[in-house]
């Protein structure tokens, strides 16, 4: 038989051993060619110039993520593929073949594999193109026309990158299969599988292992103005460095030391199934961290989207207090602009406030604006907004400010700011729309009255005039007069600012990303649960023949079945109960850098992947006493 014959025919063979790892790769592929087609699509032409920038820039940079995300899948794919497959392979030494020989049988095999996955991604990819722009823009929520686009480019992207990743692994292996002796080749599925290990060893995994978790959590609880993007990105090291050792050290000791305990191990089968964990947990333990940092990344992930799409529509709203805004030198044209906009529209309420605009401390900087607390508890009262600050002391200030889609700054209270040379502390802040949009263009406080006199020979004080109209997709009519009051009083300062129901249209682009950070949790929970699957699956091929030695000493297939139950069932809960701690952390920095509560989120979250890793974990039990051998005799 020659040698691609050979290879094609072993790929046949033990595809359906692996098919959970190809379709979660093909899945990959398919949701990487969707990203590089929505560049190359003109989708979001009807958005504008800026949401279109905006949202091909989160594309490319999802897709840089994505893309490192399959770097490490493809390579985990291949050393599974090698170890598995290195027993089998071993035994064509014995037939005559050299380490190069079967060297270049494991290439083809995985290159076949490899065709066979790519060729999968990309059909599904190519034939799901509309659906996916469809799902995308439901998510978004989102009303376009939208057709069946084919791009070669994408293809290109999508193949080198593919193509080029999987080769550097594949000669990988190729090299350990030529270095490899015949003995390692023959042993190679029972390497790595020491029943105990050094208590020493734990004992200092464990201890620089909860050490830098530790301070992975503090880091990203840390309140703080400075070095925010700095303390998140060494949190990230941190848990993900302190997962690793804690799947290897501490979680290895425990099981070492129930296992000493008598009383607990030989109660309900605990004998079978703790001794199993630990023979395992050394050469598992990298495949259960490596699981649990995805899950994070997924829960992480997807409380993002349902952050950005809150934010969205909070910052809609928070655009949307008022749709007409006057800020003017003069004081008398409150009844006038309200005649106007009254000739077309019924104005829903009114406010007028003086504010008091001061020179920046810096060059550069927004303009300070400053607000006395009589005039602004009465602008709250008269625009139905909550009202729950306390009236600032003396040389106290309350930042009002607008909505960041993320902001660096967590720590907002007891700042001091520089305001004319004077210093204040900034008590407390608040992001309540009570300037509407104005409130984006200037750095506002509020002080009380006496500081917002002393004050007042330092600037210029304006005086803004601000409507909200019942009938907010009308406001078109009301354009025109305003836009004549403008013109006519050039002889004093008056700007206008009006606002649509839609907040402006600027940041459609916030919607394709929380819609695009769906599709990538879909991958992070797909390729988490193949990789324990198939984890657990070449496990159960290998404890084949300790079954039937268990089996033919008279063990019952009642107590191997609950045996088998119970270990699977940790296989899968200590991850997520790992993830659900650390998911607390990354959630509560992403709450912080958002000023927002995620809790909700997070359960829900944590809750979706339960669900999906139960569902694993039931088809893992039948599948496994199916591989292991265990049948009712």
């Amino acid at each position: 038989m020659k040698l691609y014959a050979l290879a094609w025919q072993n790929v046949k063979s033990n595809l359906k051993n692996y098919m959970s790892l190809v379709l979660s790769m093909a899945f990959s592929i398919m949701i990487f060619y969707n990203f590089q087609n929505l560049v190359g699509s003109k989708l979001f032409v009807s958005f504008g110039e800026h949401n279109e920038d905006y949202s091909n820039m989160l594309i490319r940079m999802l897709s840089v993520v994505l893309g490192v995300f399959m770097v490490f899948f493809i390579g985990y794919a291949a050393n599974v593929f090698l170890t598995r497959r290195k027993k089998e392979i071993g035994i064509y030494i014995f037939m005559g073949l050299t380490n190069q020989r079967i060297g270049r049988l494991y290439m083809m095999e995985m290159m076949m594999a490899g065709a066979v996955t790519f060729a999968a991604g990309i059909g599904f990819g190519v034939l799901t193109t509309q659906l996916f722009q469809m799902v995308l823009l439901a998510i978004s929520d989102l009303a376009m026309d939208i057709g069946f686009t084919f791009s070669i480019k994408s293809i290109f992207i999508t193949s080198a990158f593919y193509f080029i990743v999987y080769t550097v692994f594949v000669l990988k292996g190729y090299l350990n299969i030529v270095k490899s002796s015949v003995l390692e080749l023959v042993s190679a599925s029972r390497q790595n599988e020491s029943v105990r290990q050094p208590r020493f060893v734990l004992a200092c995994k464990t201890v620089f292992g909860t050490a830098v978790l530790s301070a992975g959590y503090a880091l990203a609880v840390l309140e703080s103005r400075e070095s925010v993007l700095e303390h998140v990105v060494l949190a990230v090291v941190l848990v993900i460095i302190g997962v690793y050792f804690l799947f290897g050290g501490m979680i290895p000791a425990i099981f070492q030391g129930l296992a000493k305990k008598k009383l607990f191990l030989y109660r309900r089968e605990r004998n079978l199934w703790v001794n199993q964990m630990i023979f395992r947990m050394k050469k598992n333990y990298r495949t259960y961290a490596i699981v649990c940092v995805m899950m994070i990344c997924s829960v992480t992930a997807l409380a993002a989207s349902f952050a950005l799409r809150q934010r969205y529509e909070n910052m809609v709203h928070f655009r949307s207090t008022y749709t007409y805004q006057l800020l003017s030198s003069r004081q008398d044209l409150e009844e006038t602009a309200k005649e106007l906009i009254e000739q077309e529209n019924e104005i829903a309420y009114s406010t007028k406030i003086p504010i008091l605009c001061l020179e920046p401390e810096q060059e550069g900087m927004q303009p300070v604006a400053l607000i006395a607390w009589s005039g602004f508890r009465q602008l709250a009262q008269e625009a139905g907004l909550r009202m729950d600050l306390k009236e600032p002391e003396d040389g106290e200030v309350v930042g009002v400010s607008h909505l960041y889609l993320v902001s660096l700054i967590t720590q907002r209270e007891d700042v001091p700011v520089q305001i004319m040379g004077r210093t204040f502390l900034m008590a407390s802040e608040t992001q309540e729309p009570y300037l509407g949009y104005l409130q984006e263009q200037m750095s506002f406080y509020l002080a009380n009255d006496h500081d917002y006199d002393s004050l007042r020979p330092s600037g210029e004080e304006l005086y803004a005039y601000n409507y909200k109209i019942k009938d907010p997709s009308h406001y078109q009519a009301s354009v025109g007069a305003l836009g004549a009051l403008v013109s006519n009083t050039k002889e004093n300062y008056t700007a206008r600012i009006v606002t649509g129901p839609d907040g402006g249209g600027d940041r459609e682009w916030i919607k394709i990303l929380y819609s695009l950070c769906v599709f990538l949790v879909m991958v992070f929970i797909s390729a988490s649960g193949s990789i324990l699957f198939m984890k657990l699956y070449n496990d159960a091929l290998e404890e084949k023949g300790r079954f039937d030695v268990l089996q033919k000493l008279g063990c019952p297939y009642k107590a191997l079945k609950r045996a088998v139950a119970r270990q699977l069932f940790m296989s899968y809960a200590l991850p997520l109960l790992v993830m659900g701690i650390s998911s607390y952390f990354s959630v509560h920095a992403l709450e912080k850098v958002m000023n927002m509560s995620l809790a909700a989120i997070r359960l829900a979250s944590v809750g979706l992947i339960a669900v999906f890793f139960y569902l694993c974990y039931r088809l893992s039990v039948e599948i496994y006493l199916k591989n292991a051998g265990i049948q009712k005799i």
